[in-house]
């Protein structure tokens, strides 16, 4: 068998896929972030001063001490800033540094800089700062009772919802709090900035949007904003919390920089980094739902009130989304979901792994452990009835399900992960074991893929080819682990059909390709790989011009593969043609551009096609759970995500892996808590605490779905990164399961989300206290007759 490559892998089908394009080097040490770079002999670092106070006017500063501090260079605030002071990504509000006022605890009101680090977080510490403080909301039912919020609120409908509820066989009616999560990612917030010699600045970003990294840093020194560049090489991950945040870190670092005539870091430590950036949002949800005795959902109103904090940043699209699958995999005839932007005095919240999606969806599932309970029925059969399929396909937002995947999907996993007989033998171990239970639960997805804001659905790339034959690309996208830049090799690689060690992908700079979105959404190989597939496309048919031309040939005659150009009945290698096309004056550079078709959304009358697509999946997720203390461990999980026809199946799975422990963190042990001020009190590694290796199941498996996707795609692939990640609440349900065991499935009991074992530990108690309830209720009922 021939030696592969050492960035090749074998897939079960025995074809070669590249690996990460990065994998050795981030195993070895070798790749490099922003904070390897070494730094210039008058390099400054950043700290800032946060505020105290959740909600308060700033009566006085005094910062004296800090300035006399030694190694202190420079010291600004909000009036030192040359340009605007407001970094908000989309509406405004959001100050690089507070003004007048301040309205969350840790909001930055000065920055220092200095020779060191350590010397500008000792400086800040020094200031004195006093404040008129005044009343904070905190809750984002408290912001819904006050009707404080930082935009208006959006409602869909569909049917009557009202009137179908009124007709209903059964009615809940309850509510549900969601708390969110912490990005967490192993490289933290940073940028540096480095003047040139014409007023402007280069900026190395962690960010996921260097264009708007670009811009902000623009706005802010008063600059055209070709005067600044923004390069990103590859983040230590992002999840969301560099797509608008990171700019903040950019923007300081460029304006003491240009300041100071000097290059300056800015890096948060992490405790600052958690203390002072957005999170996943919480939600308050209530709902009331109407349904018929088999347990199928006839009418349905959510009220989903979003913890956005005290600006919007990227709110409006979260709660939108959190919208937009509030039905998750399930037809709903008569609806009305209301969302509501809920403003509280902390940190504004931003977006992370599947924005507000991952809301909605648990919202949906815990809908259906009740009804389940309440008609006495197993779980899954309440899903599948409800499922959408055939006559049951139309969104409450009147999106057309236009794909009949779901049904077959769940079924598929059905079987494939032996549900039915699994679902038996755990009620038998139930029936018989007094301290411990098992649950199961199987949960569906589907999710939206597309931004919901129509503009950023598009895509740009640049490719050169070089007369030796090797292709450089650069695009829009950004590299935070997901492998973007492998699969947009490929892509290349298989349009002018060469190996796919001839492509090398760039760093991502705003000078190469301008105005690109957010690497977000899961649209990143949607985006940009088609972009860069319509600039190979452009230089090939010039290849194939200059063939037909050249050699006197038909254009059917012309192909290239394995490396190999065939011209009728002779042939060359790549290279060689390749430099015989530049000899003739062929040009080998295109730009490639892709907007996304079909969508649009009309926000007035709340109907539309938001998502060009729907990514799908389900997982089956087991679990044991000690009914005395709480404790629990998952013992299997069983995975079948659709991602199209897959274009790295190995980065694919990967990603699945990844996305599910970390939804299944989200749900059991990753749990933020502030205080009665305003403060976070998981602030650090200490009292956070995200899944390790020995919280992952010993028994996970994940299987594709085997169906191309039905939209025009890149090479018929479905987004990856966000889907997966909604697999993790079949933990979250499998727990409520296990709960539901300990009152024979008579009440679903309310479970925290966080399901941490404490939060699982009052449920079952809620669960014992219900069914002696029932024994006594029985009793009497006995006695009396």
């Amino acid at each position: 068998m021939r030696k592969l490559p050492n960035n090749l892998v074998t897939s079960n089908q025995d074809k070669a896929l590249p690996m990460h394009e990065s994998a050795t080097k981030h195993v070895t040490g070798q790749a490099i972030y922003i904070d390897d770079v070494p730094e210039w002999p008058n390099e400054l670092h950043v700290a800032t001063g946060k505020s105290t106070e959740a909600f308060a006017d700033i009566v006085s500063i005094n910062l004296d001490k800090v300035m006399s501090y030694p190694g202190v260079v420079d010291v600004i605030l909000q009036a030192d800033i040359p340009g605007d002071p407001d970094v908000s990504p989309v509406l405004s509000g959001d100050m690089l540094l507070a003004g007048d006022f301040v309205h969350y605890i840790g909001q930055p009101i000065f920055a220092v800089a200095a020779t060191s680090l350590r010397a500008a977080k000792q400086a800040v510490e020094l200031a004195e700062i006093t404040y008129q403080t005044n009343a904070a909301t905190l809750h984002p039912k408290d912001a819904l009772a006050r009707q404080e919020f930082v935009l208006p609120t959006h409602t869909i409908q569909c049917g009557d919802a009202q009137a179908a509820m009124a007709k209903a066989d059964y009615q809940l009616e309850s509510d549900l709090y969601i708390k969110g999560q912490e990005h967490f990612y192993l490289e933290g917030q940073i940028s540096v900035a480095i003047p040139n010699e014409d007023g402007g600045v280069q900026v190395l970003a962690s960010s996921q949007h260097p264009a708007e990294v670009q811009k902000l840093v623009a706005r802010v020194l008063d600059l055209p904003v070709a005067q600044v560049l923004v390069e990103t090489r590859r983040m230590g991950g992002g999840f969301g919390g560099k797509e608008s945040q990171a700019a903040t870190l950019g923007c300081m670092a460029a304006v003491l920089a240009v300041r100071n005539h000097c290059p300056v870091k800015y890096r948060m430590p992490r405790q600052d980094d958690m203390v002072q950036t957005g999170k996943r949002h919480d939600f308050w949800n209530s709902y009331q739902v109407g349904f018929t005795q088999q347990g199928e959902i006839v009418a349905a109103q959510y009220d989903m009130v979003g913890k956005c904090g005290c600006t919007a940043d990227l709110s409006d699209g979260v709660v939108d989304r959190a919208m937009f699958h509030a039905d998750n995999a399930y037809f709903l005839a008569n609806a009305r979901i209301s969302g509501y932007r809920g403003k509280t005095h902390t940190v504004s919240n931003t977006a992370f792994r599947g924005f507000g999606g991952p809301k909605g969806v648990l919202l949906a599932e815990n809908i259906i452990e009740e009804i389940a309970c309440k008609v006495g029925k197993d779980a899954l059969d309440i899903r599948k009835l409800n499922c959408y399929q055939e006559g049951k396909d139309t969104t409450p937002y009147g999106q057309k399900i236009e794909e009949d995947v779901l049904l077959a999907l769940i079924e598929q996993l059905e079987n494939t992960s032996d549900y039915r007989a699994r679902r038996e033998a755990i009620n038998d171990f139930n029936q018989h074991s007094p301290f411990l239970k098992k649950g199961l639960a199987l949960t569906p997805v589907k999710f939206g893929i597309s931004f919901t804001s129509k503009h950023l659905n598009q895509g740009g790339a640049l490719v050169h080819v070089y007369t030796d034959g090797s292709v450089h690309v650069s695009h829009g996208g950004t590299e935070m682990g997901q492998g973007l830049y492998t699969k947009v090799a490929q892509i290349v690689a298989k349009a002018f059909g060469i190996d796919y060690q001839r492509v090398n992908v760039g760093s991502t700079r705003t000078d190469k390709v301008p105005n690109a979105s957010p690497t977000a959404a899961s649209a990143g190989t949607d985006l940009n790989g088609m972009a860069a597939l319509d600039a190979a496309n452009t230089i090939k048919e010039r290849l194939r011009e200059f063939a037909v031309e050249h050699f006197a040939i038909v254009a059917e005659a012309f192909a290239i593969e394995d490396d190999v150009v065939t011209l009728g009945s002779d042939s060359m290698g790549f290279p060689e043609f390749i430099k015989l096309a530049y000899m003739n004056r062929v040009s080998l550079s295109s730009t490639g551009f892709y907007k996304t078709p079909k969508i649009g959304y009309d926000r007035k009358a709340a109907k539309g096609r938001p998502f060009l697509y729907f990514a799908n999946g389900a997982s089956v997720s087991e679990v044991i759970v000690d009914t005395l203390t709480g404790e629990y461990k998952v013992t299997q999980v069983d995975i079948l995500q659709d991602v199209g026809d897959s274009i790295n199946s190995h980065i694919d799975i990967g990603q699945i892996e990844g996305a599910f422990v970390q939804g299944m963190g989200w749900l059991t042990s990753e749990e933020l808590s502030w205080d009665d001020k305003g403060r976070i009190t998981t602030n650090s590694p200490a009292n956070y605490k995200i899944p390790t290796s020995a919280d992952v199941p010993e028994k996970l498996t994940v299987k594709l779905f085997d169906r191309a996707n039905g939209e025009e795609t890149v090479y018929r692939s479905k987004a990856v990164g966000e889907p997966p990640l909604m697999l993790g609440i079949s933990v979250w349900c499998a727990l409520k399961d296990a709960c539901a065991s300990v009152c024979d499935h008579e009440l679903s009991p309310p479970l925290a989300a966080p399901a941490t074992p404490e939060a699982v530990y009052y449920a079952i108690q809620a669960a014992q206290a219900f069914k002696a309830q029932s024994l006594v209720g029985k009793e009497v009922q006995e006695a009396s007759v």
